[in-house]
């Protein structure tokens, strides 16, 4: 496993995380337990995505995506008049509905 992507806190890993496995690539986010080393004090540069060794080109293009940065050309199986939203948003919106429901059904 390689380091792919070294996050600003827990949350952006696991965000980049999904987003990876959305697409058929398999992460694991490193780091996880560090974050709580320093108690209540805000960690930060400690969490990573990591991926296999075969799958670090195709991570880079969808965080490239993820990130924004121009230049990076990535498929694109819609249209370009399509108004779907992108990726990442879907997954976002996927996990916090995940949150709620957990919330409304163990609280």
């Amino acid at each position: 496993m390689e380091i792919i992507y070294r996050a600003k806190d827990i949350t952006e890993a696991h965000i980049v995380s999904g987003l990876l496995n959305a697409n058929g690539i398999e992460a694991h986010v490193g780091g996880y337990y560090l974050q709580g080393g320093i108690g209540q004090l805000a960690t930060f540069d400690f969490a990573n995505v990591q991926v296999a060794a075969d799958d670090v080109p195709e991570a880079r293009n969808i965080i490239a995506e993820y990130e924004g940065e121009p230049g990076i050309k990535t498929e694109c199986k819609a249209t370009e008049n399509s108004r779907r939203p992108p990726r990442f948003v879907i997954v976002l919106m996927a996990s916090l509905l995940a949150i709620g429901i957990g919330y409304l059904l163990f609280s």
